[in-house]
């Protein structure tokens, strides 16, 4: 049986690869913000985000936690990409912990 120890320093090297990934996810919605603003759409695409948990949903049968619990996590994520493209269509680009403060 592994040790708590042992077992923790794999939920840290989860939780590095989440960072990264979530950085990777960001900085595609900073390019999307990007195109919305020189194409002059609305940051804000409802029917996108029911698309987005819809998919993330069904892949969330692979695994221990429920769809329930995955579209929440993934609702957080969307509130954090869609500030990240609003700063950018308002304000330039979005750099760092600067993009994720709110005026």
């Amino acid at each position: 049986m592994r040790t708590l120890d042992e077992l923790r320093e794999d939920i840290d090297r989860v939780d590095e690869v989440l960072v990264r990934l979530l950085n990777e996810r960001a900085r595609v919605a900073c390019e999307i913000g990007r195109l919305k603003k020189e194409l002059g759409v609305e940051v804000y695409q409802p029917e996108r985000e029911k698309q987005v948990l819809a998919h993330v949903r069904g892949v969330a049968a692979e695994g221990p936690l429920g769809s329930d619990a995955i579209a929440r996590l993934f609702e957080r994520i969307i509130d954090e990409a869609r500030r990240l493209e609003r700063r950018v269509v308002h304000e330039g680009e979005a750099h760092g912990d600067e993009a994720y403060r709110t005026k």
